[in-house]
């Protein structure tokens, strides 16, 4: 694999249908779930990095028990935002255990690093996520501009699951705050009476609530 990166934040040349992974993932059931989906390469020396995507994007996996055990892995995250020449995905396993800590992540990756989260219920969901993005990225787009579908960028997913875990709203209530208020700082800007109409009042006050407590 051509242009290793020194300490794992460096450029790395990803050809389309290929990962990447830490040597650590060897064995895993998430490379395990991966294998013969995509091709999968792994290398050792990628920290803090988990897994290389093509187009310069990397991902970075947050397990149950890294939630748990603290705040740990934020010097990972900070470390790849630092980097200009990826596009860091975090990706996030909440389960039972570790909702209690999501938000926090959650609040620091989005709204405090401006960074891509996904949160996952296992590494099962992670792998069909990851090999998901492979196959986007791989996809050619339609030379025929009226036969194109627009199909959801990396934000845009995150965007759309950072709202659905506000407290009240889901997954029919987000798309529509996401009609009125298309981006994140503008949702965080709604005042009650502006998000009321959309969702109501008590969701409205869940959402007022869950922006203005992390700032």
């Amino acid at each position: 694999m051509e242009g290793k990166p020194p300490n794992g934040t460096g450029p790395m040349h990803v050809p389309l249908g290929h990962v990447v992974a830490n040597e650590k993932w060897r064995g895993s059931q998430l490379a395990q779930e991966m294998q013969g989906k995509v091709k999968l390469v792994f290398e050792a020396g990628l920290t803090p990095v988990d897994f290389y995507l093509p187009s310069r994007s990397c991902i970075l996996y947050v397990t149950e028990a890294d939630l748990v055990a603290g705040n740990g892995y934020r010097k990972r995250l900070v470390r790849v935002r630092n980097s200009s020449s990826l596009q860091g995905i975090v990706v996030v396993e909440k389960t039972q255990m570790s909702e209690q800590y999501f938000p926090a992540i959650q609040k620091f990756t989005v709204l405090d690093l401006g960074m891509v989260l996904l949160p996952v219920a296992s590494q099962m969901e992670a792998s069909c996520l990851i090999i998901q993005l492979v196959q986007e990225q791989t996809k050619e787009p339609s030379k025929n501009p009226f036969l194109r579908k627009k199909r959801p960028l990396i934000s845009e997913l995150s965007l759309l699951r950072t709202v659905q875990q506000i407290p009240g709203v889901g997954k029919v209530k987000a798309p529509l705050l996401l009609q009125k208020f298309p981006s994140l700082q503008q949702l965080s800007n709604a005042s009650i009476q502006d998000l009321e109409p959309v969702v109501g009042q008590a969701v409205a006050q869940h959402v007022h609530t869950f922006f203005t407590q992390s700032r």
